[in-house]
């Protein structure tokens, strides 16, 4: 790749991107305050909302998603809105793609593949995926990124950041801070491929031993900063499994809660995106036997006091004991707890935590819509927090929460059946902090990645 990065967050793009973003995001603001002074809020914003944003691609897109999966962050009906939306973009032509490839790894870049499809196998808000071939025959997935990436991302970030504002004057019971920076520094580190390929290695290596859940192989040779090239997986989508028979939606669930929780016990680290198109069903026979992790972009490294956290909160529940779920969220970042706000964090700390606290086989939360789980919590936390705040949500604890009811709706569209106490208990059996961060420390050392600060 060329030394000179012609495309590190240029000013025309960015300018050409504030104007498309901007005039959407900021004429559906001011609906909003308007509705709001009215006393008319409700769905006509919302579905104005979605709208606006559903003609944009890119980015936005990315960042509009997260904000729908943040619980208590938006109002229910702006985020059964904001889910609706696709996060695509129109695909590059075949004439593009071999002027990108070129770009990314030079002159003759395609003698370095036995065969490489110019056709996108699937596209994204960042970037689209191409079949390949390596010399050696092996299959391959190249994740091309678009032009201009860095000017959009950081052009819609912004954008962020006025929403923010609007709505911490809006609703100052909620300081949205260090959510936008959350969302921000995430979103960022999704444009940085060469970080992407060290995350997926990272999780190769913590997820080596568990056969439920196959992870692809990085290849160096052909990936850069916007190009990463990783094997390819072979697997069908997880709805596909929605009607199979309960012992088989049983075993893909327990290979997510292995996917998931098994990197956070053994090495702080969370995939704080349990979407639906990052992972795929696996079959051995001709039955369900696992799952392939797909999408490495957005992982959370945490110190391992997080960790600790995490641990000490559902300890703390499990027991009644009052001082240690105060220190938990001491530890995760909270400030100027009283008894009052213990009470409301503890509201939706039962609920995240209230299967993991059930020595018994369950579902997740019957009845209840994939697309609505957390929902009525939320809303509890949100009317009482008005009336108890201002509460900062710390920036760490935004994925994390995130993570769990993301992971929580998967487990109701397969309808699964699990003792998730269990299954948790076995993830933190004599869990140690001080073998956590030496742990930690081996595998970050051979992902190439920096310690969390």
């Amino acid at each position: 790749m060329a030394e000179t990065d012609r495309e590190a967050n240029r000013f025309s793009a960015r300018a050409g991107r504030y104007a498309s973003v901007g005039a959407n995001v900021g004429g559906v603001a001011a609906r909003m305050a308007m509705s709001k002074l009215l006393g008319k809020e409700g769905t006509t914003s919302a579905a104005a909302l979605a709208q606006a944003l559903g003609g944009l691609k890119g980015p936005i897109m990315k960042v509009a998603q997260l904000l729908a999966t943040i619980p208590d962050l938006l109002p229910p009906e702006y985020a059964a809105e904001l889910q609706k939306l696709q996060a695509d973009a129109p695909p590059m032509g075949a004439a593009f793609v071999k002027r990108r490839m070129q770009s990314e790894l030079g002159a003759g870049w395609q003698d370095r593949f036995g065969s490489f499809d110019l056709k996108p196998a699937a596209a994204a808000s960042l970037g689209q995926v191409h079949r390949a071939t390596a010399k050696d025959g092996e299959r391959l997935a190249c994740k091309l990124q678009y032009p201009d990436m860095q000017s959009a991302v950081e052009a819609d970030l912004k954008q962020l950041e006025i929403a923010f504002a609007l709505h911490r004057r809006m609703n100052s019971w909620l300081d949205t801070r260090e959510i936008a920076k959350e969302i921000g520094a995430r979103v960022r580190e999704e444009l940085d491929y060469e970080h992407e390929a060290k995350h997926a290695s990272l999780y190769g290596d913590v997820l080596q031993d568990v056969d439920a859940v196959r992870v692809p192989r990085v290849f160096p040779d052909l990936s850069t900063k916007r190009l990463l090239t990783l094997g390819w997986l072979d697997g069908d989508k997880i709805l596909g499994f929605a009607e199979e028979p309960v012992e088989v939606r049983n075993r893909i669930a327990q290979s997510m809660f292995k996917a998931w929780w098994h990197p956070f016990s053994r090495a702080a680290v969370i995939h704080g995106d349990p979407h639906l198109g990052n992972y795929t069903v696996f079959s051995e026979g001709g039955e369900a036997a696992g799952i392939n992790l797909l999408d490495y972009g957005c992982v959370r490294i945490f110190h391992p006091r997080f960790v600790g956290g995490v641990v000490d909160l559902y300890r703390g529940l499990l027991e009644e004991d009052a001082a240690r779920i105060v220190h938990a969220y001491e530890v995760w970042g909270f400030k100027n707890l009283d008894k009052e706000k213990i009470e409301i964090l503890n509201i939706w700390a039962r609920f995240i935590y209230g299967p993991l606290l059930e020595d018994r086989t369950r579902t997740v939360a019957d009845g209840v819509k994939p697309g609505d789980y957390g929902r009525r919590q939320a809303f509890q936390v949100h009317q009482a927090l008005k009336e108890r705040g201002p509460v900062t949500v710390p920036q760490e604890f935004v994925f994390m929460d995130r993570a769990a009811v993301g992971l929580g709706a998967v487990f109701l569209h397969l309808r699964s059946e699990l003792n998730y106490h269990r299954l948790f208990e076995a993830e933190i059996e004599h869990f140690s902090l001080e073998e956590l961060g030496v742990r930690q420390n081996q595998i970050l050392a051979r992902a190439g990645l920096p310690k969390p600060v």
